[in-house]
Parts: C-alpha cells; structure tokens; sequence
C-alpha cells in the first residue's frame, strides 16, 4: 500500500540525472560543463527576436492576438512554415519533388501536426497516449537519456537496439523482435524510438535505407503483435549538420510512412529559451495527443509561437542557422584538435559532422560512470561529462556498458573547450598510463 498518497507514476518518478548535475554546475562556478547539451550562448539571436516582437506586436490587434490563448495544434502559419521546411529537406534529400498538403494527399500535412512545449513534451504526449505501465519500447542502445526518464515514470520496458557507425544495427533489430514474438511480449511493443540526425550522445547518423529497412521489419512483426508498432524519429540535430550530406526522413518512405512520428525542434537550431517543437502524426494518435495537449496547457505559448513565425518568414531563421553552422563547425575543431592532443591514443572517437556531441570510448578496465575514479578525479581538476552508462537503458539481456562518456562542444567557450579536455586528458594520462608502468615494472 502506498502510504504516500501518490499515484504510482508519481511514486515511480525519479529525479532526471541532468537535474543533478546541472546543480554541480550551479554550485561550482569554476567547474567547466562539457556535460548539458546547451547551445551557443553567443550565438543566440538577441537582436533578431526583439527585431520580431517589434514587427509583430506594432500594433494593438496583433500585440493582443499574440498575448491572447491560441489553438491547441498551434499556430496556424508556424505549423504550415515548419512542414515546408521539412518537405524541402526531404525533397532535397531525395531528389522527389515533396508537397505539402492535406492529410488526405499526404503525410506532410500541418493538418498533421502539432506545436509542443519542446520536442521534449511532444515524446512525452505520445509516450503516454501509446503506452501502459508494463509496455515494452525499442530504443537505440545508447539513447538520449532525458527520455529515458519517460519511460522509467511511465513504468515502461526497454530494449536496446546497438548502434553501428551507419546507425540502427538492424540485424539486431530482427532478433530483438523475434525474441518479443516468440516469448509472446509482442503486443506489448508499441514503437521504436530513433534518434536519427547526429544522435545524442553518439553523433551517428542513420541513412534513409536503414531507416526504409527498419519500418519494413516493424511492419512484419504487425499482425502477431495485433496493433500498429510506430518508428518515433526524432529529429531534433537535423539543422545542426555541418558537414556532410542530408538523409530524408522516415516519412519519406513510400506506403509506410503511416507508421512514422516525426518531430523536429526550434529550440536547437533557433534558441533554446523559446521552448517549442513540432511533430506530425497519423490518425487516430493524432486526435488523442491533441486531447492530451490540451489537458497539459491548452496549447503552447501564443507569443513563442509568433516570434518563431516571423523568423521563419522574415528569413532571419534561415540566417541564423547558417551562423551555428559556421560557429559549431569552428568549435568541433577546437575540440577535435584538443582531442588528439590531451587524449591517450588508446581513447576512441570520431569527427563530428554535426549536432554537439562526442562520443567517447575508453579501453578497458576504465569505467566512467557517477562513482569511478575517472569522474572523481575530473570532478577535482574542475570538469565535467557525462558518464555514459546514463544513456542506456535499463534491459535485462545485458549488462549496462561504463566505459564510455559523452562530452558536448555546444554551450562551453573556445577555451573552456580546450581547458576542459586538457583537464580530462590529464586524468586519463594518470589513470591509464601510470598502472601501464607499474605493470611493465
């Protein structure tokens, strides 16, 4: 019996690891952060946004419009600006010519889609619309760990799908889903979760054919499961890419497309302080995240949503994405260059080519989590990471991996950069090389 009084999702509920370390950050002002994902703090479009609330608040009517309650999908103009978008990536990505219209006539609808507090909201609305307690979810092993905590209050069951350098191993896939259908936990999946452009932590892009691959194997596994099993892509980095070539998204599949859930976010690629993603979504979970929007805040914020409009349509928008191309390219390198120099050779990552992240890899017997003797001493030589056993799921058929951290390049300075991985080069060194000699001694 809970004594508590609480129901069990909020008994269940447990603090989110960012919350903790964003509190070390708070409390040590001379700790270096190359843990939070945060963006560029000067970068952010300061001058633009007070620029867009000028023109959109000039005069009474629209000052109230836009301080007033708005529809719960969103704004009209920002839902219809943010698909055209997308559409033009995809068509750009597949050389198809992508149109927007109805959902009658296609799945690049703004009838289809949704404006959230954050892309972040969004995976929680249809988390909750698709699962029960008990419900198994599929997610990239390692995963973006703030949805983790959706799935750890929702009292969902995980089960890690590897990740190759090209993305989902989806051989592994295949496997994972006939174990679920041969031990009769198939209808309780309801969808994969793929973090598809630059994937936090790893930075690893999936290509289109194995996105194509993996909505073709979940389509097998329908009929025993007994209902729709969804691929969640969440777009969040896509904008962010600063080298290399697009891949279209999930909807971009012919016939399956049914079975994506898209979403995208303003708040990396525009500021992260506004707060607001988008996604799209076939009947009937569409009509039912709706509902659920409604009862979270009947709709976000009227105001946001204006600012991100007249980005979009003044082009400033567009501008600004090409200076955090430029800025984050410059800082990959920083950090790319201080890698090679600090680091033990033995330690193993790659370039990024976009997002804000690297991935690092230790050899072994080195662990990195909360209580090693790596994350201790960096926390004495004043930085931070994130250890990346927090980025796994808790699935019973492995054990959860230690040896790796993520280290982002995206809110720290150009030489906090290099200070911090001087810092955590120099503890590397010491823990790596100094048992090397007793050993050879």
């Amino acid at each position: 019996m809970n004594k508590t009084g609480l129901s069990e999702r909020g008994a269940r509920c447990e603090a989110p690891p960012i919350e903790w370390l964003m509190r070390l950050v708070l409390q040590r002002p001379e700790l270096i952060s190359l843990a939070a994902g945060f963006t560029d703090n000067e970068t952010l479009p300061a001058l633009e946004v007070i620029e867009i609330v000028r023109e959109r608040l000039k005069n009474a009517r629209q000052a109230r419009s836009a301080l007033q309650y708005g529809l719960t999908a969103g704004l009209p103009e920002l839902r219809e600006a943010a698909i055209e978008r997308l559409a033009q990536a995809d068509t750009a990505a597949t050389g198809t010519n992508i149109k927007t219209g109805s959902a009658a006539e296609t799945r690049y609808s703004p009838d289809q889609a949704i404006i959230t507090n954050g892309s972040q909201q969004f995976l929680y609305l249809v988390t909750e619309a698709l699962c029960d307690a008990g419900d198994i979810v599929l997610v990239e092993d390692p995963t973006y760990f703030v949805f983790l905590g959706i799935v750890q209050s929702h009292g969902l069951r995980c089960r890690g799908i590897r990740m190759t350098p090209e993305g989902l191993d989806l051989e592994q896939l295949e496997t994972v889903l006939e174990s679920l259908k041969k031990s009769g936990d198939l209808p309780r999946l309801k969808f994969l979760y793929t973090i598809s452009y630059f994937q936090n932590p790893t930075g690893i892009s999936t290509p289109f054919g194995t996105k194509t691959a993996a909505l073709k194997l979940l389509r097998r596994y329908e009929r025993a499961a007994g209902h729709p099993i969804y691929l969640v892509e969440d777009a969040a980095y896509r904008e962010l890419r600063f080298a290399g070539k697009d891949a279209a998204s999930a909807l971009a599949v012919p016939e399956l497309n049914k079975r994506v859930i898209y979403t995208g976010t303003f708040s990396k690629p525009f500021s992260t302080g506004v707060r607001a993603g988008y996604g799209l979504l076939p009947e009937p979970l569409l009509t039912v995240v709706n509902r659920l929007k409604g009862n979270h805040d009947f709709g976000t914020a009227s105001l946001i949503q204006q600012i991100l409009a007249g980005a979009i349509a003044s082009g400033r928008y567009e501008k600004h994405l090409a200076v955090l191309h430029r800025r984050y390219k410059t800082k990959a390198k920083i950090m790319g260059d201080a890698l090679r120099e600090h680091f033990p050779a033995s330690v193993e990552w790659q370039e990024p080519r976009g997002g804000l992240y690297v991935w690092a890899r230790l050899p072994k017997p080195l662990v990195s989590g909360p209580d090693s003797p790596l994350f201790k001493s960096a926390l004495k030589q004043d930085v931070l990471y994130i250890p990346g056993r927090l980025c796994y799921a808790e699935d019973p058929t492995r054990p959860i991996p230690d040896t790796e951290m993520r280290i982002s390049f995206g809110s720290a300075s150009d030489m906090e950069i290099r200070r911090g991985i001087a810092r955590l080069g120099k503890v590397l060194h010491d823990l790596i090389d100094k048992p090397a000699k007793k050993r050879r001694s």
